[in-house]
């Protein structure tokens, strides 16, 4: 069974996609949730995931960067299969200590991929590429788990981003 296979079964398995009605971190309502905690906190998914992009990045000299909360499990398996260092984006910076927004070492310069957990518009990603990049990272591809499909790719694109899903809704919707 390919991977890609494989991470929708055990998306299934998790029972991660819900339908009624939900409001999404975008704003927009939508009749299904994709509750990826429920995947990103499973060991068997989590792996899988870890491997499916670090597999992609095993060649590159990149660093591995998550947004708080969501990707940051993510991020951490990528980093420990593939031996790539960690970054962990806050969505503010801490109020005492470093008040550091970047967590981990960032130089200019720095290739970095983001991975995140679902995608919608992908304005959650970009404000973390735009961190990345004020602070002298180059960012040029984002990992996705699921896609929902709704302008991420065509967003970050218009940023000089590639965005590369694991899997579509359009995929897992079809295999329900």
């Amino acid at each position: 069974m390919c991977k890609n296979a494989e991470l929708i079964k055990l998306l299934r398995e998790v029972e991660c996609i819900k339908f009624g009605d939900f409001i999404l971190s975008s704003g927009k309502r939508s009749d299904y949730y994709i509750d990826i905690k429920k995947a990103t906190t499973n060991p068997k998914v989590l792996k899988l995931v870890g491997e499916m992009i670090a597999d992609e990045i095993k060649d590159d000299n990149v660093k591995v960067a998550g947004v708080e909360l969501g990707s940051v499990p993510i991020a951490t398996a990528v980093s420990i299969i593939s031996q790539k260092p960690l970054l962990i984006v806050r969505k503010k910076a801490k109020d005492y200590g470093t008040k550091n927004k970047i967590e981990g070492e960032l130089n200019k310069g720095d290739r970095v991929v983001i991975v995140e957990d679902v995608t919608t518009t992908g304005g959650s990603v970009l404000k973390a590429v735009k961190e990345i990049r004020e602070n002298g990272g180059i960012v040029d591809k984002v990992f996705v788990v699921v896609d929902r499909m709704e302008g991420a790719i065509e967003n970050l694109k218009k940023e000089g981003v590639e965005l590369i899903p694991l899997v579509s809704v359009k995929e897992l919707r079809e295999n329900l």
